[in-house]
């Protein structure tokens, strides 16, 4: 039996060393946090024992596919723990998504959309939430660095794979201009409370006059860096050389129930590619 798990393993890591994409979904962590013995202290500790646990999991369960090739493309997830929607329970169901951009390639976005609804089983997402790759320190956000992403929403607004857009960290001004500009306008605006005890009152007096709803977050930032991925995927695959891995996109679900206002499912789908040699 010893044996026969080594040779999973290996199997595995062959499949990984090979691979130029790496696509991971933690599964339901309503399921899978009940077989933790801590709370993360933040969102990036979660995800960073969640890339660790959900890649050991994988490691020695997974074995070469049948014909025996070895795929660009490493699907890592765990299904008995992953959350799948039946048609009948869809409307009880509210599926909310943040997507954290890592890169500037803006067609990460309808790929990470895709991804989430082909996970949850799901042809529309409720609503969406952008949170844009971090500027060099020195830099402001201006509406020139949002627009490109908030043109990918629309457009996905208009194909019926979103139903609602918002976003994070805007100021009352620059939501402003978002809003003035856009064509599908922002349902929300996420605050995060860390850097703004109370809601500044003339963010709140703009949301209220044009019906965005303000939420709270605790997200850093940065969610996570490239080398804290590369660490994540080191400390489970061990001798495996990942320093040429890099993360493209993280996104965090959560499937409520309506009438209850309860989480029935939450996760995370993280995507990272191989630099080209």
């Amino acid at each position: 039996m010893e044996s026969q798990n080594t040779n999973v393993t290996e199997n595995a890591k062959a499949m990984l060393k090979n691979a130029k994409t790496l696509k991971l979904h933690t599964g339901n962590l309503v399921i899978r946090s009940r077989l933790k013995k801590k709370c993360p202290s933040s969102p990036s500790e979660e995800l960073q024992d969640c890339i660790r646990a959900t890649l050991i999991d994988w490691l020695s369960t997974t074995q070469l596919p049948s014909e025996g090739g070895v795929s660009d493309t490493v699907d890592c997830s765990i299904p008995e723990a992953t959350e799948a929607i039946k048609p009948e329970e869809r409307e009880e169901l509210k599926v909310s998504v943040k997507l954290f951009l890592c890169e500037t390639d803006q067609s990460s976005i309808p790929e990470a959309v895709e991804m989430a609804c082909q996970t949850l089983a799901v042809s529309q997402l409720d609503s969406v939430i952008i949170a844009p790759r971090g500027l060099p320190e020195g830099e402001v956000q201006t509406l020139a660095h949002l627009q490109p992403a908030w043109e990918v929403l629309e457009a996905l607004v208009g194909s019926k794979k979103i139903a609602a857009i918002g976003t994070s960290d805007l100021d009352k001004d620059l939501l402003e201009q978002l809003y003035k500009w856009s064509q599908v306008k922002p349902s929300s605006n996420q605050v995060n409370l860390a850097s703004c005890c109370v809601m500044p009152p003339d963010l709140t007096a703009f949301a209220k006059d044009f019906d965005i709803q303000l939420l709270t977050h605790s997200d850093p930032k940065e969610l996570m860096s490239s080398s804290t991925f590369q660490e994540a995927v080191q400390e489970s695959t061990k001798e495996l050389t990942v320093a040429d891995w890099r993360l493209e996109w993280v996104l965090r679900y959560s499937i409520i129930v309506k009438s209850r206002g309860i989480i029935k499912a939450k996760g995370y789908l993280v995507n990272g590619r191989k630099a080209s040699p």
